[in-house]
């Protein structure tokens, strides 16, 4: 049976500075990877002959706009079916370049994720085949994920300050 510990020392000792922040919150195996060395980092699990990560489950975003330099974090879950074991890789872009490499070669379902969160936070995936939106209206301007918006509608004439404390 694996165990996080076996699993991070032998991409800790195969990557090196490339990985980091590891933890296991609710005993999932999280950590970090470089932009540069999510392609071959993917491509060593799924074709490691023990751990066999060989199910792409999700690829998503999260927007942090307050974290300068990494105001965007691409997250990949993995699972390997042969040993039931599950990880998750945060990748951190900064707003200004949010290029990621696809993973289509090795993962033909990554195609769905990666144009879904490109549609929904604007992360763009290089080498994708087909980037474009997949749910929302290609005429769009914006991507509805992003935390870009007001959190109060200052139009409201309907509230009454001094019931929200101010």
């Amino acid at each position: 049976m694996l165990t996080n510990e076996e699993v991070a020392q032998t991409i800790i000792n195969q990557f090196g500075e490339a990985v980091g922040e590891f933890d296991d919150p609710f005993d999932l195996l999280t950590f970090t990877a470089s932009r540069d060395q999510i392609v071959p980092l993917v491509r060593f699990l799924n074709e490691h002959t023990t751990y066999q990560f060989s199910f792409l489950t999700d690829i998503t975003a999260i927007h942090y706009p307050d974290s300068a330099g990494r105001e965007f974090c691409v997250v990949y879950h993995l699972h390997s079916l042969v040993n039931n074991f599950r990880l998750r890789i945060k990748v951190y872009l900064a707003a200004e370049d949010i290029h990621i490499p696809t993973l289509t070669p090795l993962f033909a379902s990554a195609n769905w994720m990666e144009r879904e969160t490109f549609d929904l936070f604007g992360v763009i995936f290089d080498g994708h085949p087909d980037l474009r939106r997949i749910l929302n209206m290609e005429e769009m301007d914006y991507h509805p994920m992003r935390k870009e918006y007001p959190l109060e509608d200052a139009t409201r004439e309907d509230k009454i300050d001094a019931l929200f404390g101010r």
